[in-house]
């Protein structure tokens, strides 16, 4: 017992220490960064980088998007904890995102998170509790609903301006290569009007295809828009991928396709979250395959079409021009139990 009371005591420690250093070492925000944070929508300016100084790749990782999106420093919180486990226990993250919250700005709208690992909090995602705080309504034990997002396909520009929420997502990468790669992606298709395709593909796994009911409400949402291919089994030698959809406990052929910058893609199963591989394909998958952004969930969440992203509404956000991280957000009604990664910032059908 007393071991443990002193090992709580170090941790709270290093987190309240970091977060010191981190208040210390902000910078004024450029004139640019103060004219953003009010805009509309989520960008540089009101988006917080989280960096875990006690991770090495959560570092360069952080360093190297602040400075290719301009984040100001204002906006950058510091904290050091194990990154070794998947899961961080609640107490310890309530604690962590408090001295994270103490560090930033009350006009930030949105968290990147810096780190593949922890991807979730007991029974939540990591990117959820990060949202929402750490509330039990957004978990569930076996096959049942959860608590509703709502963000979940709303107009609203500022999230927490508008609904005390603030979307997370992770740049997650399992070395800096890939990570510089995913960023660089994110940034150069911002405004780019990428002449790709949407395939919408079925597996032929029925526990895992529910969500080919609603290809139909997406040709009719975004066919105007961007071509959409109807694909049986995995898509293989395309080399304008966009959009990319499948249920499948792990997807073929990922190395023969092409994916332009800023594309999204996800499968769905039970636990394409498990960031670190859990007998199913990881998300992080799709990010080394070159998509920009991608989903899976971390807890069993059964084949509820609400806990994944809706494919209609995440390509009529995303097509509309909105930010990665807020096109995705509002797609999934029941976002608890995943976790959402990619470049957050990226905004590839932005109207100039």
């Amino acid at each position: 017992m007393l071991r443990g009371t002193l090992l709580a005591a170090a941790w709270l420690f290093l987190v309240c220490a970091a977060a010191h250093a981190g208040e210390s070492a902000a910078a004024a925000e450029t004139p640019l960064a103060s004219a953003n944070r009010s805009a509309v929508g989520v960008n540089a300016g009101n988006l917080a980088v989280v960096i875990n100084t006690a991770d090495p790749l959560s570092v360069a990782i952080g360093d190297y998007y602040v400075r290719r999106r301009g984040i100001p420093a204002s906006n950058v919180a510091r904290v050091a904890f194990s990154y070794h486990q998947g899961v961080l226990p609640a107490q310890q993250f309530v604690a962590l995102k408090a001295a994270i919250d103490r560090q930033l700005p009350a006009f930030v709208q949105a968290y990147a998170l810096t780190w593949a690992r922890p991807y979730r909090v007991d029974c939540m995602s990591i990117t959820a509790a990060f949202a929402f705080g750490y509330d039990q309504r957004y978990c569930a034990t076996g096959c049942v609903t959860t608590q509703l997002s709502p963000y979940f396909n709303s107009d609203s520009a500022r999230p927490y301006d508008d609904l005390q929420v603030r979307p997370a997502i992770s740049l997650a990468a399992v070395d800096f290569d890939q990570a510089k790669a995913l960023i660089d992606r994110g940034v150069s298709s911002d405004g780019s009007a990428p002449s790709g395709t949407a395939y919408l593909a079925v597996s032929g796994d029925p526990a895992r295809d529910v969500r080919s009911a609603e290809y139909t409400d997406a040709r009719m949402l975004a066919g105007a828009h961007i071509p959409i291919q109807l694909a049986f089994g995995p898509v293989e030698n395309r080399t304008d991928v966009m959009f990319y959809f499948i249920g499948a406990i792990r997807v073929e052929a990922l190395d023969t396709d092409h994916f332009l910058p800023g594309a999204v893609a996800d499968h769905l199963t039970s636990y394409g979250g498990v960031l670190d591989g859990f007998r199913q394909m990881s998300a992080l998958r799709w990010l080394e395959a070159g998509a920009t952004g991608s989903y899976g969930t971390v807890v069993e969440p059964c084949n509820f079409i609400a806990k994944f992203p809706n494919v209609a509404l995440l390509m009529k956000h995303y097509l509309a021009g909105e930010t990665l991280i807020e096109a995705y957000w509002k797609s999934v009604a029941m976002p608890g139990q995943g976790l959402f990664i990619g470049e957050p910032l990226a905004t590839p059908f932005r109207h100039h």
